[in-house]
């Protein structure tokens, strides 16, 4: 991460009026004026120890950027906390990570202080970042205008005084870490993946050389992971303002952007034909439908569909030529593409695909370093390429027959008539044996008849559905629209 500012400082000196991001309101800030809001907020964190934890719940946008650039550059290790976390869970993350300083908006001080009651009723549950730790003295930087509730003492972004022309960052070794970021764990004992220095930087340049950027592009997203390698490229980030997703692309004239396939489908059911300045589109979080691919494919951009998880970011990258091209053969699984350079995989023996590599994280918090990661998904590599089976954990049994969804979920999506398709488990509990349903949203032209007597060319005869449940949509969870298949088994019981 320290390279990043280190490039974005020299980015400013070689051209200063280059505009390094826009904001949501499409407002353009320059190399010059980020890398002086940088260091401002660099030098008023002077003082904190290499490591020392800097609590960031700041909501995407050119603050946030410059707040977390800045953190960084002083030596901390930004610690990612959602503002809407239950106290409780809040408070074992404080204990587990001791930060040292807050970053936050001026507006959480409120909902969280002096309109606490307001807020419960409601149905806001904000902790007290204003003393996160009872008992550890923290430093508050705050974001916004000034509002009852911000602690006393607490500096203002928008008001920090330029630093000193011989300031600089903290020096910083490669393995220092740069970032907690929790993804799961229960509240007694939650658990953080720790990155590095090191690791984010390999991660940062993975994406680089998988998703070409060079000065004169805009990459639109919110994404941090392609966010930065913009600002390293000599790009322009844009950051969204909320609005229509392709007003935003054509009033900014953005060349690249992420979406998520869920919502990348009803975007263009909408508008089938995307922007003509945009030359790429990256998809992630999800596995992306054969549907959606065709769609996406038909409405101009190249698109790349990424692999990666928080302990591994990314691990491989396939177009959507070459993941429709893998369906279409009837080959099994979806194809997640040939591991980045520098990226290790293989496959236990019981199927789960582990990764490794110079990106990966350093560990989990407070636990060994990790050598290697386990997935969770069930993958096998065939001429060098990645392909998903499936979610270990989504494994279901019937008559002893073990059945993987991600095996024939890609499959089933692509026949006529399906824009989505779902295979889950309803357990027995006197059996311990499952019903198996499939659940598909229908698209133009659906026949359940029809799609009856296409599966067995698709499935095992084991795996055959007992039941076939049409929705109107699945369930989602998270910002990332996952499907929430916990849910879908709800839905779909009798």
């Amino acid at each position: 991460m320290n390279d990043i500012v280190t490039g974005i400082m020299a980015a400013a000196r070689r051209e200063p009026y280059r505009t390094a991001l826009i904001d949501g309101r499409g407002r353009e800030v320059s190399y010059g004026v980020l890398a002086r809001r940088v260091d401002a907020v660099r030098a008023a964190m002077d003082g904190l120890e290499p490591g020392d934890g800097v609590l960031f719940a700041v909501r995407p946008g050119v603050n946030a950027v410059v707040t977390a650039l800045g953190a960084v550059a002083a030596g901390g290790t930004l610690v990612l906390a959602d503002p809407g976390l239950a106290p409780g869970v809040l408070a074992a993350r404080m204990a587990a990570t001791r930060p040292r300083w807050v970053v936050t908006e001026s507006l959480l001080h409120t909902l969280s202080g002096p309109l606490r009651p307001l807020a419960r009723r409601r149905g806001l549950l904000l902790p007290d970042l204003r003393d996160p730790l009872p008992g550890q003295a923290v430093r508050h930087l705050y974001t916004g205008p000034w509002l009852p509730g911000v602690p006393r003492g607490a500096l203002r972004l928008e008001r920090l005084p330029a630093p000193s022309p011989d300031g600089a960052e903290a020096p910083a070794r490669t393995d220092q870490p740069a970032a907690v970021i929790f993804t799961s764990g229960t509240t007694a004992d939650p658990r953080g993946v720790v990155h590095t220095r090191g690791s984010l930087a390999a991660g940062l340049e993975l994406f680089r050389s998988a998703f070409p950027l060079g000065p004169g592009d805009v990459v639109h997203t919110d994404q941090l992971m392609l966010g930065l390698p913009a600002l390293m490229a000599g790009a322009a980030w844009s950051l969204p303002g909320g609005g229509p997703l392709v007003g935003e692309l054509v009033r900014r004239r953005a060349t690249h952007t992420f979406a998520v396939p869920v919502r990348l489908d009803r975007l263009l059911r909408e508008t089938p034909r995307l922007p003509g300045t945009l030359r790429h589109l990256l998809l992630g979080s999800a596995p992306a439908p054969a549907g959606v691919l065709r769609r996406a494919v038909q409405a101009g951009p190249e698109v790349l569909s990424v692999y990666a998880m928080t302990e591994a970011l990314p691990i491989s990258v396939a177009s959507a030529e070459e993941k429709l091209a893998h369906t279409a053969s009837g080959a099994e699984g979806d194809l997640l593409g040939a591991p980045l350079p520098g990226v290790g995989a293989r496959v236990a023996e019981d199927g789960e695909l582990l990764v490794s590599g110079p990106h990966l994280a350093r560990g989990y918090l407070g636990e060994e370093p990790l050598r290697e990661v386990a997935t969770g998904d069930l993958a096998r590599i065939s001429g060098g390429r990645l392909v998903l089976l499936g979610r270990k954990k989504d494994m279901i049994l019937r008559d002893g027959f073990n059945i993987y969804p991600g095996l024939y979920e890609p499959a089933i999506t692509a026949l006529p008539g399906v824009a989505e398709a779902a295979i889950v488990g309803l357990a027995d509990p006197g059996t311990g044996d499952e019903e198996v349903v499939l659940a598909v949203v229908p698209a133009a032209g659906y026949d359940e008849a029809r799609l009856r007597r296409a599966l067995p060319d698709l499935m095992d005869a084991g795996a055959l559905p007992d039941r076939i449940v049409a929705l109107g949509a699945f369930p989602r969870s998270g910002r990332a629209d996952k499907l929430d298949r916990a849910a879908l088994r709800a839905l779909v019981a009798r």
